[in-house]
């Protein structure tokens, strides 16, 4: 499921180049994909070991969510604040970067 979200997110790359920030999703079993839209074009990847790396220090936004509750909000079935507040989705970093996110994966 994980290569799947990462396909969708690289087919959606130029709408986030509005983001101008990098983000990072951090799903079960240590899978993390990376949207750096500081960059053109936008990076998305999936990065295989952040945790001996470090590299979650330089990221905006680190959102934790399930894969198969980022599906579902990439796919519009999941509203973005109510994840939150039914803490499906957790944001550690910067919330305004989360929101803007929320918008450009809602389009």
């Amino acid at each position: 499921m994980v290569e799947d979200i990462l396909r969708e997110l690289q087919a959606r790359s130029t709408s986030f180049r509005g983001l101008k920030a990098n983000v990072r999703f951090a799903m079960e079993d240590d899978a993390v994909v990376r949207v750096d839209a500081r960059e053109t074009p936008v990076a998305i990847r999936r990065e295989e070991d952040v945790s001996k790396n470090g590299a979650a220090e330089d990221a905006d936004c680190t959102i934790r969510i399930s894969a198969e509750n980022l599906k579902k909000l990439m796919d519009g079935r999941l509203n973005p604040m109510l994840a939150f507040t039914m803490g499906k989705l957790k944001v550690d970093g910067s919330m305004g970067v989360a929101m803007k996110l929320a918008q450009l994966l809602d389009e």
